[in-house]
């Protein structure tokens, strides 16, 4: 009986990180949608400012794909619409024909300086800022 009360406890807190989770997700989606964005493109743009931080500097998608939670796939579709968007632009990278480079354009920095604020702000609603 004592490990199907573990397990009930495992699956209740499993519960409440999905459910912390989503009310997240909810929340930074609704703080940055006047300004066209959702909170897994606003992950990538706030990965490139603290991963390629000078303007025009760089970042492998390989290296962002380690730290954003989406499979390479959805990771490609996002850059390719934050490119369209003019937000990021993408290269290949001459030393690995598989690689590809992506950088910020300066609309896609000024566009995360005015929303991080807001994401932030969004972060400390749901999880408290202490």
């Amino acid at each position: 009986m004592a490990a199907k009360t573990a397990g009930g406890r495992l699956e209740e807190r499993w519960r409440g990180i999905l459910s912390v989770h989503a009310r997240t997700l909810c929340e930074i989606d609704r703080a940055l949608h006047p300004h066209g964005l959702i909170a897994s493109d606003f992950e990538v743009l706030d990965l490139l400012v603290s991963e390629a931080p000078g303007e025009g500097a760089q970042c492998r998608v390989q290296n962002l794909a380690g730290r954003v939670h989406l499979s390479q796939s959805a990771l490609s579709r996002l850059i390719a619409r934050l490119e369209r968007a003019g937000l990021v632009e993408r290269s290949m990278c001459v030393e690995d024909r598989r690689g590809v480079w992506v950088a910020l354009t300066r609309k896609g920095r000024e566009l995360h300086a005015e929303v991080l604020p807001l994401q932030r702000a969004a972060l400390a609603r749901v999880l408290g800022d202490g």
